[in-house]
């Protein structure tokens, strides 16, 4: 089991020091997995070493959403005062970057001069 966890971060830890040396956007630990994936395609043993790892890691993972919601708790007071302002805070910012969003995607493709991009200009085209 010490073998396992010490691949896993060892993994990890590589992914992080290809990603920051090579200025990735890519987060490390997404490389380290890539990695493992890889390991267990040219290792097919590797995967037997490190299942029961992960078992626990996917079993006890709830764990980590723990001191999410003591702190939701915590703040009850808080989030009943400021509760209503926060909703719409959230609301109006995800509609605002879904627009931002689809304005841009728009302007993209009209730049790159992309076919049209609905049903609508399709059918005015034919």
């Amino acid at each position: 089991m010490v073998l396992a966890c010490l691949v896993i971060l060892a993994l990890q830890l590589a992914g992080e020091v290809v990603s920051r040396g090579l200025g990735l956007p890519v987060p490390g630990p997404v490389l380290g997995m890539a990695a493992l994936l890889v390991g267990f395609w040219l290792a097919p043993g590797l995967v037997a070493l490190v299942r029961p790892v992960g078992q626990s890691l996917l079993a006890n993972l709830s764990l980590m959403f723990v001191p999410a919601g003591v702190g939701i708790v915590a703040h009850l007071p808080l989030l009943r005062d400021e509760g209503p302002a926060l909703v719409l805070a959230l609301a109006t910012s995800t509609a605002a970057a879904i627009g931002v969003g689809a304005l841009v995607f728009v302007a993209v493709a009209r730049l790159t001069g992309s076919p049209a991009t609905s049903a609508g200009e399709a059918h005015d085209e034919s």
